[in-house]
């Protein structure tokens, strides 16, 4: 099974790097001690991204919540693990999931299509 698009074309490296300097240019948390707060602000973000959904806003708007998850998500992942290249786990983890059986992890079992 494979996954669609080029797994060999992304570039989370350079988004970490981006919102490294976004986060310094606009003075936000930038240190290790604030890890939980910004996996927090991503919790938040994901509940904002779920509420637009439920409420029929426009795609557009769901999409910049998710998008403000993957902000915080890429900003805790520079500073807590700051010599893994998130590309290369992104590529591992899935190869790791393709390689999984049907429905894995979905909380119910049925019969592949």
């Amino acid at each position: 099974m494979k996954a669609t698009g080029s797994v060999s074309e992304l570039h989370l490296e350079e988004m970490k790097k981006e919102i490294e300097a976004l986060a310094i240019a606009k003075g936000f948390y930038n240190k290790p001690e604030d890890i939980p707060k910004k996996l927090l602000f991503a919790f938040i973000e994901l509940g904002e991204a779920s509420d637009a959904w439920k409420k029929g806003l426009p795609e557009e708007k769901i999409a910049e919540e998710l998008i403000d998850v993957l902000f915080y998500v890429l900003d805790a992942s520079r500073l807590a693990c700051p010599t893994m290249n998130m590309d290369e786990v992104f590529r591992k983890k899935l190869e790791k999931s393709l390689g999984r059986p049907f429905q894995y992890g979905e909380g119910h079992r049925g019969k592949q299509p």
